[in-house]
């Protein structure tokens, strides 16, 4: 019995890390990426792939991720590809991928 219980910690603990870096996430694309991408909203921007399409945007420190929001906003490049944004761009990723398209799951960010 206490080996389940320790085991059920251990998994919520890991489910609200996993969801903190979502959250940071959202904060990071509502703060920095928003108004680079045209205003669109958090909930358009994480419905735009399937998380297996956002894993693979992701993938390589989020090389398919700048090469496709750079191409469709250039505006975005600077910030996109600014060292400081690497690990932020990784929790964007974690927000894309916990939100999209056939997640199941809708952001609280309009």
């Amino acid at each position: 019995m206490k080996k389940l219980i320790m085991l059920l910690a251990a998994a919520a603990l890991a489910a609200s890390m996993a969801q903190a870096d979502a959250k940071t996430g959202q904060k990071v694309y509502l703060k920095t990426l928003k108004a680079k991408f045209d205003n669109m909203n958090g909930t358009k921007f994480a419905a735009e792939h399937t998380v297996a399409e956002w894993e693979d945007l992701f993938a390589d420190g989020g090389a398919g991720f700048i090469k496709e929001y750079g191409e469709r906003f250039p505006k975005a490049v600077p910030v996109l590809t600014n060292p400081a944004m690497q690990k932020k761009l990784q929790d964007v990723g974690d927000f894309a991928k916990e939100y999209g398209s056939d997640s199941g799951n809708v952001p609280s960010c309009g």
